[in-house]
């Protein structure tokens, strides 16, 4: 069977814009993107406050949208662990392996964009994954969920002087995954002629049409942000900062005006005009031989030096206002962004555990976002390399994950109550300790093995 997935092995997307793809797609196969204009402005947006693209009157420097986003991935995966059972094969530990190489990459594009394709890659046996950022692929039919049914992606290269443009497109079918994939000739920025595959080595075993019968959807695992889209009220995924992005450009704008405030209130030397002599720039200046000394008479000063008042107190005040709400949009812990030290913020015990509550909440989303794709990969490796002969059990293909504490669970508080039930015997101590290592307990064969494997005789 010919690799539809050899095409993105060891190579880098060049990064276009999404309207330059909707183009080229267009021509390619005559579909369009169904995201709405809206959605797509917001997008830019989004990547805009990442990326800090300054806008006139703002100053992009803080990069807060960066910020929230690496203080999230970072907390979602701070005590990640994932566990197969003792049974997976090779080729299923190799692949999710591969998969938690790229978990915070991945993440970190969802955050963004809202959503993140994870292309399965075959690679020694396994499957190696590829993350896909929003901006570089179109859907190009949705269902009610928001589910992509047909999407689009291009890949370009470069081959003796030439500029080449890879199309996909996917189609999800009750039979199973169709790839029609197109190669083309770039003329300028134009989509030019159509070539065959062959014509680039790195293309050679593709087919210009594949059908993969018991694919699932589009044969890409998806991971989307669990938040209601507040731009235009459809399917499509939004930013994890999509219902701040007004307060961070308010908070760009802030900076701005704290930058010109900063530089106005720099001190200036007021001297009359015959004082000022021409240097040899040009430059007009106070000659060195001025200086000689003030006299007691201030009437006699010939230079005034003038320091104006700086009002960096209301800036930084409507600063602190404006992270505040950000943090009280996004879910995320009072202090993340602010300062809780200001005396001019007293808060009391309901509200710091309030919104630690909220942050736990967030991170639970957002873990459960990860699991979900994670569960949806495995399953299509499992698809998958049953049609390349790989060996892969179907029922290990759902791998256990271990989040570590939060707000709202304590381990070490429930591992002692449960022992505390072992020892008064209200609970037995195979059950705690399959819950303790979460382990399957379902059945006596089940309970069996884990008193072999923990409970000395």
């Amino acid at each position: 069977m010919p690799d539809p997935y050899e095409a993105g092995k060891g190579r880098q997307r060049d990064l276009k814009g999404e309207d330059e793809l909707q183009s080229y797609l267009e021509q390619a196969f005559g579909k369009s993107d169904v995201t709405s204009a809206k959605m797509r402005a917001a997008l830019r947006e989004w990547l805009d406050l990442y990326y800090g693209t300054p806008r006139a009157g703002e100053d992009a420097a803080p990069r807060l949208a960066a910020l929230i986003v690496g203080k999230l991935c970072r907390t979602v995966f701070a005590e990640y662990e994932t566990r197969l059972p003792e049974n997976a094969g090779q080729p299923m530990r190799c692949s999710l392996a591969a998969l938690n190489a790229i978990a915070k990459p991945a993440m970190q594009y969802a955050l963004v964009g809202g959503e993140c394709l994870l292309k399965p890659v075959p690679k020694d046996g396994a499957f190696d994954f590829v993350p896909i950022r929003r901006d570089c692929y179109v859907p190009l039919a949705r269902d009610a969920h928001g589910r992509i049914l047909a999407v689009g992606t291009m890949e370009r290269h470069s081959c003796d002087g030439r500029q080449y443009a890879l199309l996909e497109r996917r189609t999800a079918g009750a039979e199973g995954l169709t790839i029609e994939t197109r190669l083309f000739e770039l003329n300028g920025q134009a989509l030019g002629r159509c070539v065959p595959l062959a014509t680039l080595p790195a293309c050679a075993d593709l087919v210009p049409q594949l059908m993969l019968p018991g694919v699932q959807g589009v044969g890409l695992a998806v991971l989307r942000t669990p938040l209601m889209n507040c731009v235009d009220g459809s399917a499509d995924a939004v930013s994890i900062y999509a219902p701040a992005a007004g307060l961070l450009h308010a908070l760009a704008r802030c900076e701005e005006q704290l930058n010109t405030e900063f530089a106005n209130g720099a001190s200036r030397v007021f001297a009359s005009e015959d004082l000022l002599r021409p240097d040899a720039q040009g430059r007009r200046a106070l000659r060195d031989d001025l200086f000689i000394g003030l006299p007691d008479d201030p009437a006699n000063v010939g230079v005034t030096v003038y320091s104006p008042a700086l009002r960096e107190q209301s800036y930084l005040a409507r600063k602190q206002d404006l992270l505040r709400g950000c943090e009280s949009l996004l879910g995320l812990r009072r202090g993340i962004l602010s300062e809780t030290e200001a005396n001019a913020d007293p808060r009391t015990a309901t509200e710091i555990a309030a919104t630690s509550v909220d942050y736990d909440l967030t991170i639970r989303d957002l873990q459960g976002a990860w699991g979900a794709a994670v569960q949806d990969a495995m399953v299509l490796c499992g698809t998958l390399g049953a049609l390349y002969g790989l060996e892969f059990h179907t029922d290990a293909v759902v791998p256990a994950i271990d989040w570590g504490d939060g707000v709202l669970y304590d381990r070490a508080r429930i591992w002692a109550e449960q022992r505390e039930m072992v020892d008064v015997g209200l609970l037995r101590p195979e059950l705690a300790l399959a819950w303790y290592f979460d382990l399957p307990c379902g059945s006596e064969a089940e309970l069996k093995e884990v008193r072999e494997k923990f409970m000395p005789k």
